[in-house]
């Protein structure tokens, strides 16, 4: 089981305003492999904060209806696990963020892989290159 962070989605899923430059095309590709591994029947892992994370980014750029149906897509997905997050989870998140020198969201996750001894997250942070995790880009 792998986690998949709210970037993964956002850069398969945009299109971008204008040409982007080398490096974001690349990303995009790697991207779109990982969700076709994962429409292909890969297990993942995400948190229903980091979905809010995506609905919110896709409504700004591509409007209400696209976010909801990415949305929806992936909870009703059997093999996209969403975690419920709780207050607790997002205190010590707030902790381990300020340890670490991290973004809340990004302590989420850490948090979450470290309970359920989940090793691999799919992600183009690279924040999480620091951890004791394994980063794969596609």
């Amino acid at each position: 089981m792998k986690f998949i962070d709210a970037n993964v989605f956002i850069y398969a899923f945009l299109r971008p305003r204008k040409e982007p430059p080398e490096n974001v095309k690349t990303i995009k590709e790697s991207a779109k492999r990982i969700l076709k591994r994962i429409n292909e029947g890969e297990e993942v892992i995400t948190t229903v904060v980091h979905l809010s994370e995506v609905a919110n980014v896709v409504e700004s750029r591509a409007g209400k209806e696209k976010a909801a149906q990415i949305i929806l897509s992936v909870l009703t997905s059997s093999n996209i696990r969403v975690l419920d997050v709780s207050t607790a989870d997002y205190l010590k998140a707030t902790l381990i963020a300020g340890e670490k020198n991290l973004g809340i969201n990004d302590a989420l996750a850490y948090l979450k892989m470290n309970e359920l001894t989940i090793n691999e997250i799919y992600t183009f942070d690279r924040d999480f290159e620091r951890l004791d995790v394994k980063v794969l880009k596609g």
